[in-house]
């Protein structure tokens, strides 16, 4: 071959080369557009005005009430329950069962806490969402005895499962029977989000106590939750009767401080349709709707200027309002415990008075 057919060679090589990483990068280009496009129309979407529609305007409100945080916040947990139940007229709770109260030590159960709930709250024909697991609501979330591991995020996983499905066993069979009040059972509260001081997600652990309860009460619905901002819901969903979200709007982080979720219901109708698409699931309802402040630090170290500015009555009204704007015909609302708290120890009743205005229902 000469020299000159060489070059010539080497120069067509070159040019498509060169004509072909013209056309992968205006392919790329274009691809990048339409991503940036997809991305824009949905961020459009999801935050379009929408109305809360006729037959959601009397969704079902409840509320999380926590014993130990109530304890925590310097309350009488037993006056505020009562106070909760018969002036707010609450009629849909949803209670944790805390493992590390219950069994202290190993096969010593009292379960005269819950017994006492769940009692009041069949007197008064109120309907109860029990929640067990290692992981339930409330900080720290992860709630496991110290005679199982002293430290919960680094527990051996075996032994782990059989002392965590041997209490999910016991709890069951206590308010299987003669409790009607208790309808449906929560297993673990957002077990697919790592948050808290539990160990990482176990995926065998969440399925094997959610066929144990299943086996052991099959008549009751099974909740599994999930976070609403920060997951696509699909694991929670595909292995519920009815799958929960949480609903934040108004956060704080250390590096970002206070800031607030830039999305709008639609966001949660369309993570609605994508588990309705890809996980089966058309029952949804909101376990934790913002209720209470997001500060730095404990709640009510801040200053009490500082919890109001972050949530008062007319955030409330307005998370209320957001929440059945998303389709969801059940809204539990986080921080009645607060509410008392603002009432009794702060001489501030506005939240617990606006809180009647959707109770009873």
């Amino acid at each position: 071959m000469t020299i000159k057919k060489t070059k010539k060679l080497a120069k067509e090589k070159g040019s498509k080369f060169k004509n072909g990483l013209m056309i992968g990068l205006k392919f790329s280009g274009y691809t990048i557009l339409a991503i940036l496009i997809v991305v824009v129309l949905f961020f459009i979407y999801i935050n379009l005005p929408t109305k809360v529609k006729a037959e959601n305007e009397n969704a079902q409100v409840g509320v999380t009430f926590s014993y130990i945080y109530a304890e925590q916040i310097g309350l009488d947990w037993k006056e505020a329950y009562l106070a909760m139940l018969d002036d707010l007229e609450i009629k849909h709770v949803r209670l944790p069962v805390y493992w590390d109260r219950v069994e202290k030590e190993e096969g010593a159960y009292n379960f005269s806490e819950i017994d006492w709930q769940l009692n009041e709250a069949q007197k008064r024909g109120v309907e109860v969402i029990l929640v067990i697991g290692q992981k339930v609501p409330r900080w720290p979330e992860c709630y496991v005895p110290k005679w199982v591991g002293e430290d919960p995020s680094n527990l051996p996983a075996k032994r782990l499962k059989e002392k965590l499905i041997s209490f999910d066993q016991v709890v069951v069979n206590r308010y299987r029977d003669n409790h009607p009040e208790v309808v449906s059972w929560q297993v673990e509260n957002e077990p697919f989000l790592n948050f808290g001081i539990c160990s990482k997600v176990d995926v065998d652990l969440v399925d094997s106590e959610i066929a144990k309860v299943r086996e052991l009460d099959p008549a009751r619905s099974i909740i599994v939750t999930d976070s609403g901002e920060l997951s696509l819901w699909l694991k929670a969903a595909s292995r519920a009767d009815i799958f929960g979200t949480t609903m934040y709007r108004e956060v704080y982080s250390k590096e970002m401080g206070h800031w607030r979720y830039p999305i709008g219901p639609n966001f949660f109708k369309a993570k609605q349709l994508l588990i309705k698409l890809f996980a089966d699931q058309e029952n949804a309802i909101v376990i934790e709707l913002q209720g209470e402040p997001w500060v730095a630090g404990w709640t009510i170290d801040a200053p009490v200027e500082v919890q109001l500015a972050s949530m008062n009555s007319d955030i409330l009204k307005d998370n209320i309002e957001f929440a059945k704007k998303t389709g969801m015909k059940e809204i539990y609302v986080w921080g009645v415990e607060w509410w008392y708290y603002m009432k009794i120890k702060q001489n501030n009743p506005t939240l617990w008075e606006t809180a009647k205005i959707f109770s009873g229902n």
